[in-house]
Formats: C-alpha cells, structure tokens, sequence
C-alpha cells in the first residue's frame, strides 16, 4: 500500500485513499451513460444488432463491451502514464456522426474504424513533434466552437426522435403523447434537470435507471434472462479490427475525419485544461506541466479504439466531477477503469435500457454541447457567419459532416469576398477544395 501511495504521489498531492476512491467512484457514476448511449448510436434504436453495407453484422453487445474495455485500459494508461485524475471513453459527437451514416447504409463499419483510426494517428503525430499550439491558431475560435453546438443540436434532435418526444418524419412534429414510453421520456428529462439543477453526482445515471425500472411495469422495459453473462467473442470479432480502407479513398471521407479529429483534439485540450484548474494543477501561465502525457494518452485511446471498433476515444469532462470529491492523482481513474471492466460482464442489465431512458440523456448532453453557443463571438459579422452556417445547415439538413463543411465555406468565402482573405490561415484554404468536392460529388 505504501508503494501505491508513493507511486501515485499522495503525500505530495495531500490526498488518500479513501479520498481517491471515491472520486473515482463518482467520476464512473458521472460518465457511466456511455454505456447506454454508444451501442444505441452506433446500432440505433429498438434493434440489437445492425448489418452494414459490406454485410458485417454488429451488436450492440459489442459495442457496449468494447467500449467498456477501451475505456478501462486507456484510464488505466491516464493513471499509471501521467498520474492524472481523468477518465476516458468514447467521445460524444463522433459517435452520433459515424453512427448516423452507419445505420442509413452510408458507410460501412470498417470505414467507420478506418477514418477514426487516420484521425488518431494525425493527433498522435501532431501530439509527438509537439505543433499542438500550431493547430490550435489554425482553426479560427469562432469555428471550433460552433463544431461543438453544431454537434450538440444534432445530438439533442437523435433525443427527441429515439424517445419519440418528436417526429422527423414528415416534418417536425409532436410524437405520439398515447404512448407511455414518451411521458416517460419526459419524466426522466425533468428528472434529470432538477438533479442537474441541485447539483446531484451522476444525475444522468440516475435519470437513466429511473426510467428503466419505471418502465417495466408498462411494458417499456423487458427484463432480461440473467443480470450478467461472460461476453460474446464471437460477435466482438466482428467489430475488432475491422477496417475498410476503400471508404477512406472519397471526397466525402475529408470533413468525417476533419470532424472526429477536431472534436477529439479541442475537446481534450477544453478538458484537460478546464479539469486541471479544478484540481489547482495549472500553473502561473494557466498550462498543466506536462500536458503532452494526457493527450499522449488520448491520442493512443482514439488509435486503439479503432482497433476495438470504437469511435473516437477522447477524455471525459465528467472528470471534474471525481476532482471536486477530492480527486487528485491517477489512483481514482484506477478505480473508475475497475468500474468499467466490471460492466463487461454486466451487459444484460445494460442492455435492456429503453429509448425512453436513453432519449432523455441524449437531449440533456446535447443541451451540455449547446452552451458553448454563449463563447461564440456574434461582434463580428465575417466572424459570425460561418459559425451560423454551420450550426443551421446541421440542424435543418440533418448532417453534421455537411453542416461542418458548409460552415467553413462559409466562413472562407465571406472572409474572401469582404476582402478579409489575410484573416484566414492557409490551411483552410486547402482545406475548403476537398470540402466543395464533397457536396458535388
């Protein structure tokens, strides 16, 4: 036990076991919903497996597995590489994209995998030559802001469409109020924000179990055989290392990577950041000493997680939420990584969730995304307009790749038709060719 407190540094860091414990604890029950939503995005709704267009078939057993598994082993490298108090797990926003175009036969599986594993590598070598600060002056403020609401609005519209709170069909309407999957819905959206809103830990997890168990007796919820099981391998094989490199050779691949790895690379430099001034690691100049170590970490996760056959890996702001239990050194991502492996044998609990559970946490994470809407700089119109190309194009064209993508025309153009062009960097310039090849073609 000494060894560990040494090793973990907790007479530095003045923290103990107990303490990190719970913080880990905590931290899992924050982002434990992951769990529930990655295998409903990827394989969809009311179905429990999904045959993509190269006749591979995925389950959202899986998924879910995978994604249990990835998430441990890359915190465990968070904790025992760089001593840090942040958990990973597949990031909300790529999980949505590649989910959508999977489940409308747009794409397949492997080249899901294959784009998520180009997206790892260029962060990672980015993340090894050390040109973090070079890609963050790239991209304009405005533009990487509005990536996030863009997805956030597209999250939150999956919310209301799985619960059946809304319709998409035929325009956007009301869903059906007979049914008692949507007043259950709305009863874990209401429930959840007044947890929120008290500033209960894990209010997602508990909106989510809530509606589960208050589900069965209305035939919403269907129990399972048995409450744990030994994982399928016959049907991880068909997700492990699957890649299909003919998709990665389109028009259509550059913003699908350009997105998962702008939403991977900005979300963690936010995060990491944002998490580490909770816990006071910062230092005089608002940098955490050896920030290569977490995105080092993240950039690995997203690499292995294509291999496991998940979307990007990236690490969780839920973090914050075990650094306020007092969470201060890696030994409470080893705790949240043991919470994670555990669930790979509890996969029949898990699974039995219904869309009245896991709308509700849809619509209340893409609300979380869409806040960042308030950092976006309307002063300036040129500055402006492309944010808001983005975000309507998402919205009401039903694509974040496409709304990513008419967002930073936008921007270009109106930067270079104002006689702005100077204020656009380069790249995006470069950038913009394979974008309008994309909507042509």
């Amino acid at each position: 036990m000494e060894k560990i407190r040494q090793f973990f540094k907790f007479g530095e860091r003045k923290t103990n076991f107990k303490v990190e414990t719970i913080a880990g604890i905590t931290t899992f029950m924050t982002m434990a919903y992951i769990l529930v939503v990655q295998p409903t995005l990827i394989v969809g709704s009311d179905v429990s497996s999904i045959t993509d267009i190269n006749g591979v078939v995925i389950t959202k057993e899986a998924i879910l597995v995978t994604c249990a598994l990835v998430s441990a082993i890359i915190t465990l490298l968070m904790a025992f590489y760089a001593n840090l108090p942040f958990a990973l797990a597949t990031g909300m926003g790529s999980n949505a994209l590649f989910g959508g175009m999977l489940i409308a036969g747009q794409l397949s599986f492997g080249g899901i995998m294959s784009m998520t594993l180009i997206s790892g590598l260029i962060f990672l070598v980015l993340t090894i030559f050390g040109i973090r600060d070079l890609i963050v002056k790239t991209i304009p403020k405005n533009i990487k802001t509005a990536i996030g609401v863009a997805i956030g609005f597209y999250i939150a519209y999956l919310g209301f469409s799985n619960s059946g709170i809304g319709t998409f069909k035929n325009g956007i309407a009301l869903g059906d109020f007979t049914q008692p999957s949507v007043y259950l819905a709305i009863l874990g959206l209401i429930l959840i924000a007044v947890l929120t809103a008290k500033k209960v830990t894990g209010a997602l997890l508990i909106g989510i179990v809530t509606v589960t168990i208050l589900g069965i007796p209305f035939g919403v919820t269907t129990l399972p055989n048995t409450i744990a099981k030994i994982p399928d391998f016959g049907s991880l094989s068909n997700v492990m290392l699957q890649f299909d490199w003919k998709s990665v050779l389109t028009f259509s691949a550059v913003p699908l990577i350009f997105t998962a790895f702008c939403g991977d690379f900005f979300s963690t430099l936010g995060t990491v950041l944002g998490v580490g001034a909770k816990a006071g690691m910062l230092d005089k100049n608002g940098d955490l000493p050896d920030i290569q170590k977490p995105f080092l970490v993240d950039a690995i996760g997203t690499c292995v997680g294509a291999c496991t056959g998940n979307t990007v890996i990236t690490t969780f702001v839920e973090s914050s939420a075990g650094v306020e239990a007092g969470g201060k050194t890696g030994f409470s991502s080893v705790v949240t990584a043991i919470m994670f492996l555990i669930m790979i044998f509890l996969s029949p609990l898990v699974l039995i969730i219904p869309n009245a559970a896991t709308g509700p946490a849809l619509i209340f994470v893409g609300f979380l995304m869409i806040q960042g809407i308030k950092d976006i700089d309307f002063s300036e119109f040129t500055d402006a307009f492309g944010p808001f190309v983005m975000i309507m194009f998402t919205i009401f064209c039903g694509s974040i790749a496409g709304g990513i993508s008419a967002g930073i025309i936008a921007h270009v153009a109106i930067k270079v038709l104002t006689g702005k062009f100077k204020e656009v960097h380069p790249f995006l310039y470069i950038l913009c060719v394979p974008l309008v090849l994309y909507f042509i073609f």
